[in-house]
């Protein structure tokens, strides 16, 4: 197929596509276990509500402020592009790698969950997890390959099925009975490792007090990351028609959406399953959905969680490519990766992304590579706020078509909690941290390699 000039994207995407790309970029099966762990490690239903609502809105300042540097610099490869831009072609360098390895570990933990789930519907995928969830990648491959129209579609198509399913999940909570209160649970639920830290419930520890605090830290830390995901269509920011206009709405407008079904499903679930027994279920979706249908509930929110998950290897599918892309274009890497097809798609850098997880789950070190990408995406945050104090400072007049509300004081906020989060995420994982700080400094001689190479070319 001919190929159009190196780095020429199609500009064919909407705000419908990006909004879908928000959403499937954040909710996976993370919102349907989560609320029994947060149910044992807090006790009570308004600490649980408060939890929900709270990430919601640290993600939409977070949301602003990402929104304005897309609007700003509307240029496809994530958070490397603010990276290089502020603080230059080094830290880009480093932001850029760290991000595309992170997305290429959640893309192979993705298609192993999806092959569990699939495996579950069909007996036949379990006895072969590993050929299944590479199955899952090439056909996401292929689909990609050929041209970003169908990915866009297919992007659609998705988010649309497991909004509707989970809304049907809700609608089906709140017609059934409600379940009669019982006791709250004082202990955290066996099995619940996030709460595992947590010898009892937040409910029976005095408000002021390090225990309340340290169960509400650790619990807003888990929902936080089941909010990961809203700023996915900045990735793609170059293919859209009016990034300017566009782009802020798709970021905050997706951010707003998933808040909103992450807080609605967690009334769903505490209207029907008593706390004390949400506080004991390890996937609470299953246990609302056969009190909604005694026959086939298990295999409704089983359908859901291979839907999300396969949701988010498509987004991701999506997104991991145009990282490369973009390092490519400024020649931090093989300019074959910047090429793109005819679809608008850039199949080399599409290819090794693909070709990276499929390694990753073969090797079967995806979960080192997870427990590592589980710091590495904080960097991203850290990286984007500074970014944004930086560019205000030094380009006060550049035309900005979003303006995030309420800086520098919410930019700060988030950019606070990020380096905190940061540095909690180190303490409680310290090999993983050295890892992530071990893989950060081995891309320094490899960038001033490139760096040398780059300049003797021009």
């Amino acid at each position: 197929m001919t190929e159009t000039p190196k780095g020429s994207l199609r500009k064919i995407l909407g705000l419908g596509f990006g909004l879908a790309l928000a959403f499937g970029g954040t909710v996976g099966v993370g919102i349907l276990r989560l609320p029994g762990t947060l149910a044992a490690a807090l006790g009570d239903s308004r600490l649980i509500i408060a939890c929900w609502i709270i990430g919601g809105l640290y993600a939409l300042l977070g949301a602003v402020a990402v929104a304005e540097l897309s609007a700003m610099c509307p240029q496809s490869g994530g958070f490397y592009v603010y990276a290089r831009r502020a603080f230059g072609n080094g830290a880009g360098f480093v932001v850029g790698w760290s991000d595309w390895i992170n997305n290429v570990a959640s893309l192979s933990y993705a298609a192993i969950t999806a092959a569990v789930f699939l495996g579950v519907l069909w007996a036949p995928a379990a006895a072969h997890p590993q050929t299944v969830s590479i199955t899952v990648l090439a056909v996401f491959t292929a689909l990609h390959w050929l041209g970003l129209r169908i990915g866009s579609t297919s992007t659609r198509i998705i988010s649309v099925t497991v909004g509707v399913m989970f809304m049907v999940l809700v609608v089906g909570c709140f017609l059934v009975p409600a379940a009669p209160a019982l006791a709250p649970a004082l202990a955290p639920a066996a099995g619940n490792a996030a709460s595992a830290s947590v010898v009892v419930s937040a409910a029976s520890l005095p408000l002021l007090s390090l225990g309340m605090l340290t169960a509400l830290v650790t619990a807003l830390r888990a929902v936080l990351v089941t909010y990961d995901g809203w700023y996915s269509p900045i990735y793609l920011a170059e293919e859209n028609k009016d990034p300017a206009t566009t782009m802020p709405r798709a970021i905050v407008g997706g951010t707003l959406l998933v808040a909103a079904l992450y807080i609605v499903l967690n009334l769903a679930f505490l209207r029907v399953l008593p706390l004390s027994v949400l506080a004991h279920s390890e996937l609470p979706a299953a246990d609302a959905a056969r009190i909604i249908l005694p026959r086939g509930g298990a295999e409704l929110v089983t359908v859901i969680s291979l839907l999300t998950v396969l949701s988010l290897v498509n987004a991701v599918m999506l997104m991991t490519p145009r990282i490369l892309l973009a390092i490519g274009r400024d020649g931090f890497f093989t300019q074959k990766a910047a090429t793109v097809s005819a679809g608008g798609t850039p199949r080399v850098a599409l290819v090794i992304s693909s070709l990276a997880a499929t390694l990753l789950i073969l090797c079967g070190t995806f979960n080192q590579i997870i427990a590592l990408a589980a710091v590495l995406f904080l960097l991203n945050y850290v990286s984007a706020y500074s970014a944004m104090f930086v560019l205000r400072r030094r380009e006060p007049l550049t035309v900005r078509p979003y303006r995030a509300f309420g800086f520098p004081y919410t930019t700060g906020i988030v950019l606070l909690g990020s380096v905190l989060f940061l540095v909690a995420a180190v303490v409680d994982d310290y090999q993983s941290g050295m890892a992530a700080a071990a893989l950060l400094g081995g891309c320094v001689p490899i960038y001033l390699w490139l760096a040398r190479s780059r300049a003797h070319q021009t």
